[in-house]
């Protein structure tokens, strides 16, 4: 939903995996609250590099935070001593290296673990 903030509005967008346990509870934590965020399945439509650095960037985070170490793909491509950039990349053509779900409000963002921690940024 977009509030209306004087002349400016804010939306909502949740880059959301729809089989993670995590993501659809904080899908519903926004709807429980009012919001209809726009819904980015980002398996399907994976962020690009600049995308994945603009989400670190928002969340006050570098790009090896947001990675998902434990994925195998993680490992098979020996992501370990990757630099942010090539981290983006690997997040881009491997979207399931991305921490899930993040919930994007404006210029400030919030990872869904717990689910209640992107109530702080609405």
């Amino acid at each position: 939903s977009v509030k209306k903030f004087g002349v400016f509005s804010m939306s909502i967008t949740i880059y959301h995996n729809p089989r993670c346990s995590k993501s659809r509870a904080t899908l519903a934590l926004l709807h429980e609250h009012g919001h209809s965020p726009e819904i980015i399945e980002y398996l399907k439509a994976p962020p690009d590099r600049s995308t994945v650095h603009t989400l670190a960037s928002k969340l006050g985070l570098s790009v090896s935070d947001i990675v998902r170490t434990g994925e195998q793909v993680f490992k098979d491509n020996d992501l370990t001593n990757a630099n942010d950039d090539e981290l983006a990349a690997a997040i881009s053509e491997h979207p399931i290296l991305l921490q899930r779900p993040i919930v994007v409000s404006g210029d400030r963002a919030a990872i869904g673990r717990p689910p209640e921690s992107v109530l702080d940024i609405l």
